[in-house]
């Protein structure tokens, strides 16, 4: 008879190893489930998808479950390091692997692609998302009345292209967009649908939004995997000396903050205005825009280095007029101040410690191009 005790402690024991003391899936720390079918440690976030695979995968809690003898000792040949070689052999080097702090969708439809799908196992599975052509229907939503209609659109590697049509395609596309500055990232609170999908890219120097989802959740991971497909394969043509490891981080990023401010204007003697922000890390920037949702940003704050002038700080501004919100942040840069208001001291915290983090970053080469574009448009 299994001894309850003796086994769990294995199993903890075995959770602590090297290759086992990080979740199989996304990487959180200290795994408590494990899925005694697959021979791998989860995290609860993960264990959730799993017990959705009834076919592929049994949960057990490590701590609180009974286990006998010979799954415990399945536990021990296998675990995560045996399973990635096996399920994880052949992920394309631009496939999005979800973290801890992911949405929903991507973690679960990476699960499935490993365990239920079986993507990866073999060397020349037919993958969708690497075809030279994606295309497909998405809900888009509408300029006008904000409503989510559905539209075709098409990715092409050919010419490093997204397009989208209306209703009549003999029309032509609504809007070509080239891949070289597009960027997607999974909005699903800010869209209001689980599969949400920002997509951002800049005409004339000016940056805008797509907002889009699909209703399948295989589907819209796919259209994120296919836009970094191509974006890799653009960047190999624009940096062709530079390697898969320094291009990764620039195929397509989340942005390291964002949520509503109140702005004045350059004098500090204008009505404070409430408007949505995004900082963008990777490219240095600063956008706003009247509403999160809103397609066309209104201006942009280029966030420098501290050797070039720029600071930011927390502050309580005097003679302001308009703002409802009293938390302030000040940002300096070599032409002028901005002044921003926050509603709560978290917010206001939150904002300074992630502009310090750009502040405190050296220049890149193309940050100088980037910011004189900025320059030009004042």
């Amino acid at each position: 008879m299994a001894n309850r005790e003796k086994n769990k402690k294995t199993l903890l024991e075995l959770a602590k190893l090297s290759q086992n003391c990080c979740c199989a899936d996304c990487g959180a720390t200290d795994p408590d489930w494990a899925s005694c079918t697959l021979g791998i440690f989860v995290c609860l976030n993960c264990s959730g998808t799993h017990r959705n695979l009834p076919s592929v995968s049994r949960i057990k809690s490590i701590r609180l479950d009974f286990w006998d003898d010979e799954l415990v000792q399945f536990m021990k040949s296998n675990g995560n390091r045996a399973a990635k070689n096996f399920y994880e052999k052949f992920v394309p080097v631009f496939y999005y692997q979800p973290q801890p702090d992911d949405c929903e969708v991507l973690r679960e439809q990476w699960i499935r692609a490993k365990y239920e799908r079986m993507e990866f196992a073999e060397k020349n599975r037919d993958r969708p998302y690497t075809a030279d052509v994606y295309e497909g229907m998405l809900w888009k939503k509408g300029k006008d009345n904000g409503q989510f209609l559905e539209r075709k659109f098409v990715l092409s590697v050919h010419d490093f292209t997204l397009k989208y049509y209306k209703e009549d395609e003999s029309k032509g596309p609504k809007a070509t967009i080239s891949v070289k500055d597009l960027n997607a990232t999974f909005q699903p609170e800010k869209i209001g649908h689980a599969h949400g999908l920002q997509i951002t890219y800049c005409v004339d120097n000016h940056t805008r939004n797509l907002f889009v989802y699909h209703k399948n959740g295989q589907e819209i991971v796919n259209w994120f995997n296919a836009i970094r497909a191509i974006r890799l394969a653009y960047l190999k043509t624009a940096f062709p000396t530079a390697s898969n490891e320094e291009l990764i981080p620039w195929i397509t990023r989340n942005y390291l903050k964002e949520g509503y401010m109140e702005k004045t204007g350059p004098l500090q003697r204008e009505p404070f205005k409430k408007r949505w922000f995004i900082l963008d890390s990777l490219d240095r920037k600063l956008l706003y825009f009247k509403t999160q949702l809103d397609a066309i940003e209104l201006g942009v704050v280029f966030i420098g280095p501290e050797n070039h002038g720029y600071s930011v700080r927390e502050c309580v501004p005097k003679g302001t007029r308009g703002n409802k919100w009293k938390c302030g942040v000040i940002v300096e840069t070599p032409d002028r101040q901005f002044v921003f208001m926050c509603e709560q001291e978290r917010d206001q915290r939150e904002w300074v410690e992630a502009l310090k983090t750009i502040i405190s970053k050296p220049m890149m080469p193309q940050d100088y191009t980037t910011e004189a574009n900025i320059r030009r448009r004042r």
